[in-house]
């Protein structure tokens, strides 16, 4: 009998069931296992999380925007890599992202793109 390793845990932030949705369908064909919440409150009431995976924060988030919550999370001590989704990044949102160490993939989401930057952030984890 074969064990296998586990799956690369990644969790989805996002208010958009048709996101989550879709990210959930592609990443799962991938191979990657997707967790999705529909806000910020919803992953910091979850538990703690893994110390290896990938964040994925939509910016525009109830109640506190995806790099707030990404603050939140590293004041917590949750150092795993995140991508942030947004729809028209305006400059001080890169300049805001870019000083987190934060990719933007910009909406409407094209899956191919959003498969790279995550693999890309799950390949530089211990």
């Amino acid at each position: 009998m074969s064990t296998s390793a586990p799956r690369p845990a990644v969790f989805l932030v996002d208010d958009d069931p048709a996101v989550a949705h879709a990210v959930q369908f592609s990443f799962d064909l991938e191979g990657l296992d997707v967790r999705s919440f529909r806000d910020a409150e919803s992953l910091l009431a979850s538990g703690s999380l893994p110390k290896k995976g990938c964040l994925i924060l939509d910016y525009h988030l109830p109640g506190v925007d995806g790099l707030e919550l990404l603050d939140r999370l590293r004041a917590n001590d949750v150092r795993m890599p995140a991508v942030l989704i947004t729809t028209n990044p305006r400059p001080h949102l890169r300049a805001r992202a870019a000083a987190a160490g934060v990719p933007i993939i910009e909406k409407p989401l094209l899956t191919d793109a959003l498969l790279t930057a995550v693999r890309s952030a799950l390949a530089h984890i211990d």
